[in-house]
């Protein structure tokens, strides 16, 4: 049996013609960017995320630079964020000009540790970015009992996140600014590039906007040395389609994720590890492996195929070599690096690929 680490072939064939009609809708328009469907999606997604702005732009990683932008943070600021996260997280501080304050994640959720962030503070902190990584909530509650002990801002990297749950409140709902990825394999993916910033601040939300038109709050009038990431007419209509079937969507993954972890029974294994009072909504399954290679290269050779998110942690990353960090300084996402893998997940798997997958794992013995 050969199974894919994802396939968008069953969601797209259930939503074709929602998607065709879409598309054909913004066609006899021509009218591409900065219109109706645009205004219709962020007005959707806010409600979704129960908040009250959402601000459509170019892709994920702009969604947290220009809520930085927004935010004033910039040069002689500092911003923590997990030592363990897709490079974007990162990139979005570097791109304002703060420096990166790197803080170990919780080894058994991949998430940043909320015990260990107030050693990191300093006189010159200004915010907080959570990643709810693999679709797994952050433990909120004493991440912002820190933030407002401290006065500090804090972005929520929701990237992988779309529809998660922390005790009852929508990811997203919780900081002062959240960014969002509409990256097409995400759980609201877009046909391209898309992303989007949600607050419950409504002047933060014309600020971002501004920034995201190049600094423009009128045509021609610039406020501000903004940027152009923009969420075209075309993708917010596919995202437009695709919303209405995101929580049916999010829950087969969680059926998936569920029959994964009651089925996995492999001592070599250790199993993503969810924390009281949150609904994920599994992006990623990533489970851990001492002898992560020899399991990948097993799983590949029965057909199974597989990803590493991420194989090299941020600190170690050429990019940023500048930064001056050696390999020993973040043990735990070192660890994570050097161990985690992600299986197949997504919509419209079979019960027998997902018992497949399952058996051929548990036959694994190292």
């Amino acid at each position: 049996m050969k199974i894919p680490f994802v396939s968008f072939k069953p969601m797209e064939k259930e939503l074709d013609k929602d998607l065709v009609a879409a598309f054909k809708r913004v066609y006899a328009r021509s009218w591409y960017i900065e219109g109706v469907e645009d205004e219709a999606f962020e007005k959707a997604f806010a409600e979704y995320c129960n908040v009250k702005c959402c601000v459509g732009v170019g892709n994920g990683l702009d969604a947290l630079m220009l809520a930085l932008k927004a935010l004033n943070i910039g040069p002689e600021d500092e911003v923590i964020v997990p030592s363990n996260t897709y490079i974007a997280t990162a990139l979005a501080v570097t791109y304002v000009g703060a420096k990166l304050v790197f803080v170990e994640p919780d080894i058994r959720t991949f998430n940043i540790d909320p015990s260990k962030i107030e050693e990191a503070i300093t006189s010159k902190t200004k915010a907080i970015m959570p990643v709810h990584l693999y679709g797994q909530p952050c433990d909120m509650d004493p991440i912002m009992e820190i933030a407002n002990k401290y006065n500090l801002y804090v972005i929520e990297d929701c990237a992988q996140a779309h529809g998660a749950t922390y005790r009852g409140k929508k990811i997203g709902s919780f900081g002062n600014a959240s960014g969002f990825s509409f990256y097409p394999g995400k759980n609201l993916g877009a046909l391209g590039d898309a992303g989007a910033t949600v607050t419950n601040d409504e002047e933060l939300a014309k600020k971002v906007r501004a920034f995201g038109n190049y600094g423009s709050d009128y045509k021609y009038h610039h406020i501000l040395k903004g940027n152009n990431s923009r969420l075209d007419e075309m993708q917010a209509a596919f995202l437009s389609a695709k919303l209405p079937h995101l929580e049916r969507m999010n829950e087969e993954r969680r059926r998936i994720a569920n029959k994964y972890l009651t089925g996995i029974n492999n001592s070599e294994i250790v199993l993503p590890y969810v924390i009281d009072g949150v609904v994920p909504v599994w992006h990623i399954f990533g489970i851990r492996c001492k002898k992560r290679d020899d399991l990948e290269k097993y799983l590949n050779e029965n057909g199974i195929s597989t990803n590493k998110h991420y194989p090299i942690p941020m600190h170690l990353q050429e990019c940023y070599k500048d930064l001056g960090y050696k390999k020993g300084d973040f043990p735990i996402a070192e660890e994570i690096s050097a161990t985690q893998l992600s299986l197949p997940m997504y919509y419209g798997m079979t019960d027998e690929e997902i018992q497949y997958v399952i058996d051929v794992i548990n036959s694994f013995e190292g």
